[in-house]
């Protein structure tokens, strides 16, 4: 039986690696400078997600267990304040993977519980896990007031958008980020 909790901080290696297997390994390395890799990667993904003060932190992290194993994740947080949690990631990246990312465009706005990584590990995916985390975040953001859950979705991921429109998410705009074309969609 699949158990929905938060997270905790002891899980962080398991959490950065689900991560970045919602973000694939190519928008991983997208934001990696030249001669740096998905190890480098992964090492700073860790670290934000032991930190309090990261958009990915594990406080910001909802967990779905199969007994002790952690088999799905759903990272959130209030779209309102991505501009301080992203200050984690901006430093971080210019120390692990060599890149300044202060630019970067905003994926989210206030207003909405951002999802910002939904990931299943592969062998438990199709046994609804995704539908509970979906779930758990909107209750989520019920909790904190948040009228909606916005995410993007890649256009390459007909399955996902099929997913989060199943379930009523609806689409909002085009929007791009890692790289990638994606469709804002919210719920």
């Amino acid at each position: 039986m699949i158990e929905i909790k938060n997270a905790q901080r002891g899980q962080a290696a398991d959490i950065a690696r689900l991560i970045m297997t919602a973000m694939t390994d190519d928008c991983c390395l997208h934001f990696c400078e030249a001669g740096y890799g998905l190890e480098d990667f992964r090492e700073m993904m860790t670290m934000l997600v032991e930190r309090e003060d990261s958009q990915y932190s594990y406080l910001n992290t909802l967990v779905a267990m199969d007994e002790d194993r952690l088999v799905g994740i759903a990272v959130s947080y209030d779209g309102g304040h991505l501009h301080s949690l992203r200050q984690a990631f901006v430093q971080a990246a210019k120390e692990c993977i060599g890149k300044d990312h202060s630019g970067m465009d905003d994926e989210t706005q206030a207003g909405e519980l951002y999802l910002d990584s939904l990931a299943i590990e592969p062998e438990h995916r199709r046994q609804g896990i995704a539908r509970q985390l979906l779930k758990a975040t909107k209750e989520k953001a019920e909790r904190m007031g948040l009228p909606c859950v916005g995410l993007l979705v890649d256009n390459g991921n007909p399955a996902g958008e099929k997913l989060y429109t199943s379930i009523g998410f609806r689409y909002v705009n085009d929007s791009s980020w890692g790289g990638h074309p994606m469709k804002h969609l919210v719920l």
